[in-house]
């Protein structure tokens, strides 16, 4: 067994999130407190040394666990100004974009097999859609209402009703961070745009990514370990798989670790266009450069749950080593009054992976990035999920252009 981790610089990279990176800081802060409190360990956070190498938002952690200081530099790797960029869009441009996503997804047959591996995600997915929908016929019929009674006063007069629909529509996306429709729906149609291929000017932010990793494999770390949260876990799957190719991961630098959590993998793996995910998945699932965990629960409505992104994406090869499927259990893990509380607030429950678990498995957040073990040593006996999915089910198996 090599010695216990003193020093750690963890990247994080999150999903489809505009929000300010500091939510994930804050997140840390409490949940971190709690999971210590519960589990009879120490964190300490402290605002990031801008004195430092950090380029980026971060914080720093102190964690006295099992007995051992550990000193963590976290930096989330921001692409929340592309995410903003993208749903810049009017009320007219979000019901075209819903017609593409929907013409995209359907007409490829990815919806359907999408179904067979979990019908949560799928129904998230269609989730936007139909609520979309339904704020269009309310505004209609509302519409239609008042042109009868304004056909009361003169026939001319109905045409006045159109006049509600473009307010009533206002007032649904006004509210959206209630009903999470628009959000949902520029989340699918920036994957579906390019049919499973990167943007531009995401491709030139993940080398901004890559470049960082590098630097911090270069240092005096005993781990580097990427974390990607669900749309994130894709980005960071392409990102290793670059640094590996490049060379960029020396043999005796930091260990290398790589903690996918409530993963979406497929809903990008099974487009057409995804060929540089597919052949990202192939390579990185065969290499001995790092250590890859996946962790997902079947609780988790917004997640591929417990499906091996390689294997049911179709391009597992025959030396495949990752990822480790692991379930997080929340029905195991949260106690039972806090599932019952949680169980319905699907948003929150794809942050549980982030946060404090009443009665934690083999799977703590805090002590994989705040504790003296490396990901490799914590799970090196561990056996995947039995329930884990890998039948290969996607149509689109290409890894080239």
């Amino acid at each position: 067994m090599s010695k216990p981790v003193s020093r750690r610089r963890v990247f994080y990279i999150p999903g489809y999130d505009p929000i300010h990176p500091r939510r994930y800081r804050e997140l840390y802060r409490k949940e971190g407190a709690a999971q210590a409190a519960l589990s009879g360990y120490d964190i300490d956070l402290k605002p990031q040394d801008k004195s430092g190498k950090a380029k980026r938002y971060g914080w720093h952690v102190t964690g006295d666990i099992e007995g051992v200081r550990t000193e963590t530099d976290f930096e989330v790797l921001v692409w929340s100004d592309i995410v903003r960029d993208s749903m810049e869009q009017g009320i007219a441009a979000t019901y075209a974009q819903l017609v593409r996503t929907a013409w995209t997804y359907i007409a490829s047959g990815a919806l359907l097999r999408l179904m067979r591996l979990r019908k949560g995600p799928v129904i998230a997915a269609l989730y936007p859609v139909g609520f979309l929908l339904v704020q269009l016929a309310l505004a209609l019929a509302a519409a239609g209402g008042l042109a009868q009674l304004l056909a009361l006063v003169h026939p001319w007069a109905a045409w006045g009703g159109i006049i509600i629909i473009p307010f009533l529509l206002n007032w649904f996306r006004k509210k959206d961070n209630k009903f999470f429709a628009y959000y949902l729906m520029h989340d699918y149609a920036y994957s579906a745009r390019y049919r499973g291929a990167n943007p531009p000017e995401l491709e030139a932010r993940m080398a901004e990514f890559a470049d960082e990793i590098a630097q911090a494999l270069q240092g005096d770390s005993d781990e580097v370990l990427v974390v990607g949260h669900s749309s994130g876990a894709h980005l960071g799957v392409s990102i290793l798989a670059d640094l590996v190719r490049a060379g960029k991961v020396p043999r005796d630098g930091p260990t290398l670790s790589f903690l996918s959590l409530g993963q979406v993998v497929p809903m990008v793996s099974f487009l057409r266009d995804a060929w540089r995910l597919r052949a990202d998945l192939a390579y990185l699932s065969a290499r001995d450069e790092l250590t890859w965990v996946d962790v997902s629960a079947p609780g988790d409505g917004c997640a591929f749950a417990l499906c091996d992104p390689v294997a049911v994406s179709g391009v597992a090869p025959e030396n495949k080593r990752w990822p480790l499927v692991l379930s997080a259990a929340f029905t195991q893990t949260l106690s039972p009054a806090r599932w019952k509380e949680l169980r319905w607030k699907f948003f929150r429950l794809h942050f549980q992976y982030l946060c404090a678990f009443d009665q934690p498995g083999d799977y703590d957040y805090f002590r994989i990035t705040a504790g003296p073990q490396r990901l490799n040593e914590r799970y090196r006996d561990r056996q995947p999920s039995k329930s884990r999915i890998t039948s290969p089910v996607n149509r689109y198996t290409s890894v080239t252009r």
